[in-house]
């Protein structure tokens, strides 16, 4: 089952697969609940460096150490557990850099983010942008990231063993009768119940408007007046908020594969729904003009007809792998939506879906484990628990209860023949959740801020490009840059002409012209 609301760049899908979206939360009310990012913004987090009690936290040296990757240096940052009370507790927030191998005049910090929520942005740093971003970049950057609040180092949310994570992943998001419904929903509330016993304490302070507000504290403990930053996906979320509640602090900002503040969690869900469905065309498209696509070679609709036959095929009779799982319709539609990331991963594909067919699941089973992050050993990463931890805070829940999935479920339907059904069931991931929500859906327009590029890929699965679309028109400096392809996000994905434009833009602060488009 997907937590679906899990967002990452394509960078680092092809290692470990890619993300989706859900609904978030409802539940008890947390006394200490953090503000709205309109409440913060009414409240003058502009003015948080020197506000009561946080000038410790925005003066605190950091200690740098080496940290096992070359050339990179790691330290530990603390920022306030909850704002509303900077004297009370702190939390522990893993720092990563490399500085600018010149040549050419420093400019300064350009802190990364992954996306998720809940990838680890050291570990991207370390893995991809530290070395793989275009070499005038880091020639004039120190690249930096922090694990935000609750994600792999930084005071990570935990919920269930590697063995409560498997059983979870195999539960049939698809329910066919009330049974199944509330063994769904069972299963749900055992996470999130799981989450509140291992991590009660973090779980009401991992919300964005918290991460963005830890983002300025190392803007500030870095030396830097503005910020600097590149987030893909759900880091698009976590800059625009930046943007939002730092404006005269905010400098380039790139918001690769953008979110839309304004929605509410059910029309991100649908709209991710439809995403996936046009990436699947795409796939399938493609597929049956290959050899060896297992889905036919007639037409897009045929492939779409043998893909939901081979899923209920694996919901009534699940496919051996060749260990102690099986390859049931979960998992094997986890699998095939990890795939959608990144058309790189498309030939992977057809050779794990025709070895599914023929009785072999371990194909899919792999593609499945690297979208949920699970090791060779049964060991998950803590990126599902922060992902529901996050998006459980930031957006009240799709649904109520079952119920209202039910009577939803035609427009799912109709946004995707395919996944329609499990993408709706998936709204009730935050229903159950212990903390009650504490942000709203809202336009974000950061006036005052200087410009900032969103960029939008035509065919992106998980952040469908009219996104990136509203935010652009949203944002008051905001300007479009748009890739017309498949995947997920675009910098750095093989476009000279995408690559050109933002390097320009991180190295002189010019973006594109309006209306640019690459391909």
């Amino acid at each position: 089952m997907d937590s679906r609301r899990l967002l990452r760049t394509s960078a680092i899908a092809a290692a470990t697969a890619g993300l989706l979206i859900s609904g978030c939360s409802s539940g008890s009310s947390s006394t200490s609940a953090t503000a709205s990012p309109q409440a913060a913004t009414k409240a003058g987090p502009a003015d948080a460096s020197t506000g009561e009690g946080l000038a410790p936290y925005y003066t605190q040296k950091l200690s740098w150490r080496a940290c096992g990757v070359a050339k990179f240096e790691c330290a530990t940052m603390k920022a306030p557990l909850d704002y509303a009370k900077p004297a009370g507790p702190s939390v522990n927030l893993a720092v990563a850099r490399v500085k600018a191998t010149g040549p050419g005049k420093r400019i300064g910090s350009l802190l990364v983010n992954p996306g998720g929520p809940g990838g680890s942005a050291v570990g991207y740093l370390q893995s991809y942008a530290g070395i793989g971003y275009p070499a005038p970049v880091r020639a004039r950057y120190d690249m930096v990231a922090v694990d935000p609040r609750g994600v792999a180092r930084s005071e990570p949310v935990e919920c269930l063993t590697g063995k409560e994570m498997d059983a979870y992943t195999e539960v049939d998001q698809t329910p066919d009768d009330p049974a199944e419904q509330a063994a769904l929903a069972k299963a749900f509330k055992d996470f999130a119940n799981g989450c509140e016993a291992k991590s009660g304490k973090v779980l009401p302070h991992v919300s964005t408007v918290e991460a963005a507000r830890d983002m300025d504290i190392l803007r500030g403990v870095l030396g830097d007046q503005k910020l600097y930053y590149v987030g893909a996906s759900y880091g698009t979320f976590l800059g625009a908020t930046y943007a939002e509640l730092f404006p005269s602090r905010t400098g380039r900002l790139v918001l690769d594969g953008a979110m839309d503040p304004s929605l509410s969690s059910l029309d991100m869900n649908r709209d991710q729904t439809a995403g996936f469905e046009t990436a699947f065309q795409s796939f399938a498209a493609d597929c049956i003009k290959q050899k060896d696509c297992p889905l036919g070679s007639d037409s897009v609709e045929d492939a779409s007809d043998r893909l939901r036959k081979f899923f209920k095929g694996a919901d009534a009779n699940p496919i051996p792998t060749g260990q102690s799982r099986q390859l049931g319709e979960s998992l094997a539609t986890t699998g095939v939506i990890a795939a959608m990331y990144d058309q790189a991963a498309w030939p992977e594909l057809r050779t794990a879906l025709a070895r599914a067919m023929k009785g072999d699941g371990a194909g899919l089973l792999a593609l499945a484990d690297s979208y949920y992050e699970r090791d060779a050993n049964g060991k998950y990463a803590n990126l599902m628990f922060a992902n529901a931890a996050v998006n459980c805070l930031d957006l009240p829940p799709s649904f109520a209860g079952p119920a209202e999935v039910t009577a939803q479920l035609p427009s799912f339907e109709q946004a995707s023949p395919v996944f329609g059904d499990g993408f709706a069931w998936s709204g009730l991931n935050c229903t159950y959740w212990p903390v009650k929500a504490t942000g709203t859906p809202h336009r974000i327009e950061a006036k005052g801020a200087a410009p900032i590029l969103v960029v939008g890929t035509t065919r992106d699965p998980a952040t469908p490009y009219k996104w990136a679309q509203s935010l652009a028109s949203q944002l008051s400096s905001g300007t479009l840059l748009t890739y017309e392809g498949d995947g997920h996000t675009a910098y750095g994905r093989g476009s000279d002409c995408i690559d050109t434009a933002i390097n320009t833009y991180l190295l002189d602060g010019t973006p594109p012209p309006k209306g640019k488009r690459c391909s």
